[in-house]
């Protein structure tokens, strides 16, 4: 039996204040070109701009990230960190949540490997190592900062660049980042991470690797999010932070199931950002995850919050095919969730009816 080498982030750093120590990280990657930063634009003339420690020379993108990443505005970030000298930059540095994290990637990927970025969507079909790229979350949950997977929608589909190369060389962990995040989107992130690790557990990949990082993750969010939802605790940052990595960590050796594989499909006809489309959908999938739902219920009444209802009223059945072709391009989600023989455990009638409860 051969055992997946995985490809790890090469350095982290965490802490209150580490924010401040990516001038001198940065500095040991510095050539004779110039660093990109690519900015979430909520920070806009926000001090975190002002805060960056931008060289002569260096690029510094506002990225819009009102829509999911999609692989037409990746190979348009592409086009212009080129204009810039006309030579490839030292580095891409993504500074924000987690479609930040995953424009970062993508930009990184496509500066060494031809073509569009659509072309790659898929398992293991990158070719050549990235650039040099570092993430600094400014949200977490996602686990972007840690996972091989840059989630990109396509002209035909929503499906990551899955790769080794994929993976940051450097990530900055700085709870004090994510400490004026809105409770709404804070909310919906964590439940991103306590989801795809509850898919971790009950997926048939699992392992102690996968169990170890996932047990912890959803420990970590259970203490946060069933806390008063005035707690505002420097701490819980902390431990936030420490669910994402650790829920990133938790999938690579295992993989997600049913909720991500079908809120891709709702995101790729709706635009259901992430975090609150894997909400949406995990609130009706009790027959899978019945323990999990039963927790992520529970910390949606601690925390106050009403999640949208009826989003499929007005969805015409055209649409819910697409989404379920969407949903079952990602094979090895449906395996870890349902086994191998999954295709007889799960029809296009049956993903409809889920669909439609929503």
């Amino acid at each position: 039996m051969n055992f997946r080498n995985f490809k790890n982030v090469a350095n982290t750093v965490f802490g209150p204040g580490s924010f401040e120590q990516t001038d001198e990280i940065l500095s040991e990657k510095r050539g004779n070109s110039f660093m990109t930063f690519l900015l979430d634009d909520v920070f806009d003339g926000k001090e975190l701009e002002k805060r960056i420690p931008l060289h002569d020379g260096d690029l510094l993108i506002k990225v819009d990230i009102s829509n999911e990443p999609k692989t037409s505005y990746v190979d348009e970030l592409r086009q212009q960190v080129m204009a810039h000298t006309g030579k490839a930059p030292d580095g891409v540095i993504g500074i924000g949540g987690g479609s930040t994290m995953d424009l970062a990637k993508a930009v990184a990927l496509m500066l060494t490997n031809p073509g569009s970025s659509a072309d790659y969507q898929g398992w293991d079909l990158i070719k050549n190592p990235a650039a040099y790229h570092a993430a600094i979350p400014t949200l977490s949950g996602t686990g972007a900062c840690v996972s091989r997977t840059t989630v990109l929608t396509g002209p035909e589909k929503k499906l990551g660049i899955n790769s080794d190369y994929t993976v940051f060389d450097q990530i900055i962990l700085d709870p004090e980042l994510i400490k004026d995040v809105p409770p709404d989107q804070r909310f919906y992130t964590g439940m991103d991470c306590f989801i795809h690790c509850i898919e971790s557990l009950e997926g048939t990949f699992l392992n102690a690797f996968s169990r170890g990082y996932a047990e912890k993750a959803c420990e970590l969010c259970l203490e946060v999010f069933l806390a008063s939802p005035d707690d505002d605790s420097e701490d819980a940052d902390g431990k936030l932070m420490m669910a994402s990595l650790f829920g990133g960590l938790s999938i690579a050796y295992s993989q997600v199931g049913v909720c991500h594989a079908m809120s891709y499909g709702l995101s790729f006809v709706l635009g259901t950002r992430h975090g609150i489309g894997n909400s949406i959908v995990f609130n009706v999938l009790d027959e899978y995850y019945p323990e999990g739902v039963k927790q992520f219920r529970e910390m949606l009444a601690k925390q106050d919050f009403e999640m949208p209802a009826n989003i499929m009223k007005d969805v015409s059945d055209d649409d819910i095919d697409k989404m379920i072709d969407v949903a079952l391009i990602l094979e090895p989600l449906w395996e870890n969730a349902l086994g191998k023989d999954w295709k007889q455990k799960i029809t296009r009638e049956k993903l409809k009816e889920i669909y439609k409860r929503m």
